[in-house]
C-alpha cells in the first residue's frame, strides 16, 4: 500500500485539555510546542482551548513565538468578542473558533447572533457551528452554505448518548458534501478504525473511516454506502481505501479532528502504513 501523508496533513488538532486526556494547561502548552518542532508537525493543527482558560494562557507563552489556537465557545456566539480581544493581546495565531448552538434558539436567531458578534473579529478566521443533533440540523447546514460559516460535528464524548451511529453518522456527511460545507469533528475519535472501547463497551468512529466516507460522498455514495464505510472494522482494507482517497478534495471537506493524544493516533497511522514512520529516514511531507 502507497502512503498518502497529503491525507492527514493538519489533520490533528490538539484538544489534549479536554476529556478524556484532561491535560493541565501549563503541559498541554509545552506539549503542544514539541510536536510542532516534532518530525511529524505537519499532521498537527492548532492547539484547542476553551474560551475561559484564555486568561491563564498568557504567562505560558514564549516570548517571540505565536501559538496557532482554535478556540471553542461552549456558551455560544456571546463569547466571541472576548475572544478576539484576547487573541489580538496575545501572541497567538487564531485559526478558528468553534461556536454552540444553545438548546433553546432558534436557527434564526442563534445566526443573528452570531453574525452581529463575528463583526467583532478579523474576517478571515473561520468560524464553525456545531451541527445539533435534533430537528435543526438540517436548516442549520443549509445556512452554513449560505453564509460562509463551517460546520463541527460531536461524534462522541464520556457517555454512550453522545456517540452517534453509524446511520445518523452518514447522513451528516452526506448532507454537508452535497451543501459544500467544510466540516470539523470533535470527541470520540480516538482511533483510526471503527472500534469497541473495551473500558466503557462504546462503539467508537474511526477517523479513517470517517475520511473514507468523506470520500465515498464525494463520489456520490448514498447513506446507506456511506453507513457501511463508517461501520467498516476491517484496518487493513480501511486503511487501504483511505490510501486511495483523493487526498485534495477530501480534506478540502474534512478539515481535521480534535484529540486528546496526537502521539497515540499518529502510532496508528505508521502501523496501517497511511503515513511513513517519522522517526525513519520517510518523514511525512
Amino acid at each position: 500500500m502507497t502512503a498518502n501523508p497529503r491525507l492527514t496533513r493538519g489533520l490533528f488538532d490538539d484538544a489534549a485539555v479536554f476529556p478524556p486526556g484532561l491535560m493541565p494547561l501549563p503541559e498541554a502548552v509545552s506539549a503542544h510546542a514539541r510536536h510542532r518542532t516534532a518530525p511529524y508537525a505537519e499532521l498537527v493543527g492548532p492547539l484547542v482551548l476553551a474560551a475561559s482558560t484564555l486568561d491563564e494562557l498568557e504567562p505560558l507563552l514564549l516570548q517571540g513565538e505565536l501559538l496557532d489556537l482554535s478556540v471553542t465557545c461552549p456558551q455560544g456566539a456571546a463569547q466571541l468578542p472576548a475572544v478576539f480581544a484576547a487573541a489580538d493581546r496575545l501572541p497567538v495565531r487564531l485559526r478558528g473558533v468553534e461556536v454552540a448552538m444553545p438548546p433553546q434558539a432558534s436557527v434564526a436567531e442563534f445566526f443573528a447572533a452570531l453574525d452581529t458578534a463575528s463583526d467583532a473579529g478579523p474576517g478571515e478566521v473561520p468560524v464553525f457551528v456545531e451541527v445539533p443533533r435534533d430537528s435543526r440540523g438540517a436548516e442549520v447546514v443549509t445556512t452554513l452554505a449560505n453564509t460562509g460559516y463551517l460546520a463541527k460535528f460531536r461524534t462522541g464524548g464520556v457517555t454512550a448518548e453522545l456517540y452517534p451511529g453509524v446511520a445518523e453518522l452518514a447522513a451528516a456527511i452526506a448532507l454537508v458534501v452535497a451543501a459544500g460545507v467544510a466540516f470539523k469533528a470533535t470527541a470520540g475519535l480516538h482511533h483510526a478504525i471503527r472500534n469497541t472501547d473495551p473500558a466503557t463497551g462504546f462503539d467508537q468512529h474511526g477517523f479513517l473511516n470517517l475520511l473514507a466516507a468523506v470520500g465515498a460522498a464525494l463520489d456520490g455514495a448514498d447513506e446507506r454506502e456511506l453507513a457501511a464505510v463508517l461501520a467498516d472494522r476491517d484496518g487493513a482494507a480501511v486503511a487501504a481505501r483511505a490510501s486511495a482517497l483523493d487526498a485534495d478534495a477530501v480534506r478540502s471537506r474534512f478539515l481535521s479532528f480534535g484529540t486528546c493524544s496526537v502521539l497515540e493516533p499518529l502510532a496508528e497511522l505508521v502501523d496501517l502504513g497511511v503515513v511513513p514512520d517519522p522517526d525513519s529516514e520517510g518523514t511525512p511531507a
